[in-house]
């Protein structure tokens, strides 16, 4: 065989090879932004390199396999459901006290599912491979609950921390329901 073809043999051995590591990151691309939505942007936005964050989120899901997630039992769902109608209705009357019982009973849910509860940038990692399209409602109510901490929140505000909060914990009870910005929290 003459030194070129041995060459081109080379050269089209080594372009299929990258052919195929392109195929499989795209795919893996793929897999990641569809089961973690919104969060792969963020994590991607994080990590200043797409390798880096897919890794990040890798990693996120092996620790939450781990875990012993489990369904709420249909009693303690009902239960639950029935806690939230009082925090929500409390809302009228006190505000910031409704939002940090709210944040108080979606922990109490992901630890009785199996969710370690803790750091709340962890919590909201853990949240993220089992509740993508919601977690950006977590965050979001945290943030608002740490303004009114700080003495920067509103009743508005507060009230879209519940309506995000809703979101959540009707997520984490298995009763998702589509929640819209402007959607009024019940009273």
């Amino acid at each position: 065989m003459s030194p070129l073809v041995t060459i081109l043999i080379v050269v089209a051995v080594a372009a299929v090879l990258f052919a195929a590591w392109m195929f499989v990151q795209k795919q893996r691309t793929q897999k990641l932004r569809s089961k973690f939505g919104p969060e792969y942007d963020k994590a991607v936005g994080l990590h200043s390199n797409r390798s880096r964050a897919e890794a990040a989120l890798e990693q996120r899901a092996k620790r939450v396999a781990q875990f012993h997630i489990r369904p709420l039992k249909n009693d303690e769902r009902t239960r639950y459901a029935d806690s939230w109608r009082v925090e929500q209705g409390l809302f009228v009357d006190d505000p910031r006290g409704a939002v940090s019982h709210a944040d108080a009973l979606v922990q109490e849910v992901m630890k009785v599912r199996g969710y370690p509860v803790g750091d709340f940038e962890q919590n909201a990692a853990d949240l993220s491979v089992d509740h993508p399209a919601v977690v950006a409602n977590y965050r979001a109510s945290h943030a608002i609950a740490i303004r009114d901490q700080q003495g920067e929140g509103s009743t508005e505000d507060l009230r879209q921390a519940m309506v995000s909060y809703r979101a959540l914990f009707e997520d984490l009870l298995g009763q998702t329901v589509t929640v819209t910005e402007h959607e009024e929290v019940k009273r």
